[in-house]
């Protein structure tokens, strides 16, 4: 007997989904439950893919034009001696070591004059910039640093009127001998423009090479504000920077990392994520009540079938598995469902994004930060969407033990007294 119990039980269990005239409603609701689960479950891999992908993108612009650690001094500038640099770049981890030099100034072009922040950088450092070399909006960055030019962001070109090649004029400040400021022009060509899609990169952002602004604002060679480290892992970063303050031993110096940096926005981040995976959830929680509704409902219609096996021998262990395992079926093969309905989804998430442009009719030619939203980014991760998978099937079979615990409330008697 014990060897066809486990078949017994998946027969009962089987039975007991199976759509029957009297309980035609209480299968009814079964369905809508399963449905539900597989809705809910896919609601969360979708929406947390799509917030995770924003989240990667956000943190790209962010962290894509400055360094994953920054080296700044505490009163005045950074001397970027060669010892430095090599001794910076030698430190396990650091895949890239750029000293940069920044100043505000005006810039005026066809009549129009505007505020930016002038960022010098050595050429080859720029043409590793990812955010800047793949992003060109107008021009390339073939002739950076072998002529006087410099690139900006596309926002700031179009406020100037300046087009490929037109001159621009730097107006910044120098401190005269006798303690007076003085105005400094200086000319430039426009070799270029870069769209990144951020607001305060593409408005005010003008690359020059490091060596002609060191020249212009009367420096050395080897003055800089900071000097940026890109390194292998950017979650790291607070353990290197504390590693590569303590390596230094320098009070003059400062060492920040770029979440420290960030740290409201990246913080606000992950309070959203968090309060978005609860609130999600609640979806699968309410399709989970609906089993407990739907199976205990049947436990009740099916009281005079439990009674009778019961009088036939069948232990109580046998109808709360049976009972068990046809609520949990639901919930599994709900979460199973939903989880391939949510990464079918992600999948095809930029063609779904291209279809919402059309019909909101934001496809072609919109805003940056339009584009933004509507190129829907999706970033899938495996741990996130084993959790989910692990919640909703704790949430299924939670759902499942009640009913089952009820099947076992009912004497024999009493549930052939109803028949």
């Amino acid at each position: 007997m014990s060897e066809t119990a486990p078949a017994v039980e998946r027969w009962l269990a089987w039975r007991y989904l199976a759509t029957r005239q009297r309980e035609g409603f209480v299968s009814f609701i079964a369905i809508f439950s399963l449905i539900g689960v597989a809705l809910g479950v896919a609601t969360l891999i979708v929406v947390l893919s799509v917030m995770g992908g924003f989240r990667q993108q956000l943190l790209g612009r962010i962290i894509g034009m400055n360094g994953h650690i920054v080296i700044t001094a505490r009163d005045g500038m950074v001397r970027a001696t060669p010892e430095l640099l090599a001794r910076l770049g030698a430190f396990p981890g650091v895949t890239a070591v750029r000293p940069v030099l920044e100043r505000q100034a005006l810039i005026a072009s066809g009549g129009q004059t505007r505020g930016a922040m002038l960022r010098g950088i050595r050429p080859e450092d720029l043409r590793r910039r990812e955010i800047v070399a793949h992003n060109m909006a107008v021009g390339d960055l073939a002739g950076f640093g072998a002529e006087p030019g410099v690139v900006m962001g596309e926002r700031l070109r179009l406020a100037l009127n300046a087009g490929l090649g037109d001159k621009i004029t730097l107006v910044t400040h120098k401190l005269n001998e006798n303690g007076t400021i003085s105005p400094r022009y200086t000319d430039y060509s426009v070799l270029g423009s870069f769209l990144t899609r951020r607001f305060e990169y593409d408005g005010s952002l003008v690359f020059m090479p490091l060596a002609m602004l060191q020249d212009d604002l009367e420096y050395g060679n080897e003055a800089v504000t900071s000097i940026d480290l890109d390194i292998a892992d950017p979650s790291q970063a607070p353990r290197m920077a504390d590693e590569i303050r303590k390596s230094l031993g320098r009070d003059d110096l400062k060492v920040a990392h770029w979440l420290g940096l960030n740290a409201r926005f990246v913080g606000a981040l992950q309070v959203e994520r968090v309060l978005m995976f609860i609130i999600l959830t609640l979806i699968v929680a309410v399709a989970a009540m609906n089993v407990v509704a739907s199976f205990t409902m049947l436990v009740r219609v099916k009281r005079g079938s439990i009674a009778i096996l019961r009088t036939m021998g069948a232990s109580p262990r046998t109808i709360v598995r049976a009972f068990f395992m046809s609520a949990a079926a639901v919930g599994l093969v709900g979460t199973a469902v939903g989880t391939a309905l949510g990464l079918l989804v992600c999948a095809n998430m930029p063609a779904i994004g291209a279809l919402l442009s059309q019909i909101t009719g934001a496809a072609g030619g919109g805003a940056a930060e339009v584009d933004f939203i509507t190129s829907m980014p999706v970033r899938v991760q495996a741990a996130e969407v084993a959790t989910i998978v692990v919640v909703a099937i704790v949430l299924s079979l939670l759902a499942a033990s009640y009913p089952a615990w009820r099947s076992t409330r009912i004497e024999p008697v009493e549930g052939l007294r109803h028949e």
